[in-house]
């Protein structure tokens, strides 16, 4: 089943993530407000999508050092747009490129 940005956000009001890759679950965290827990959740995701996920939590915190070493494991330009928006793009992105798989997300 293929889950939408808008679907996506939708489930921020809900007790618990939807069932989606680790990285779009720290961003679900994160969205909600919940720093600690997004980055808990990314750090522990050992490939692009936990790097670039990684790299866009340092960059709101703030760390633009550590952020750009994450941007560089994650073979990404280092983002200088909004973080609103490169929080909807990372979404989009890994939402469009997740496994295809049938029931709810």
């Amino acid at each position: 089943m293929h889950v939408t940005l808008a679907e996506f956000r939708a489930t921020l009001s809900d007790a618990e993530p939807p069932a989606v890759s680790p990285p779009l679950v720290a961003l679900w965290y994160d969205a909600r407000g919940d720093w600690e827990r997004a980055h808990n959740v990314a750090q522990d995701v050992d490939d692009r999508d936990g790097s670039w996920v990684h790299a866009y939590l340092h960059r709101k915190e703030g760390d633009l050092g550590n952020a750009g070493y994450w941007y560089r494991q994650a073979c990404r330009p280092v983002a200088t747009n909004a973080l609103s928006d490169e929080w909807s793009g990372i979404v989009s992105t890994l939402l469009r490129d997740a496994p295809k798989t049938k029931g709810r997300a």
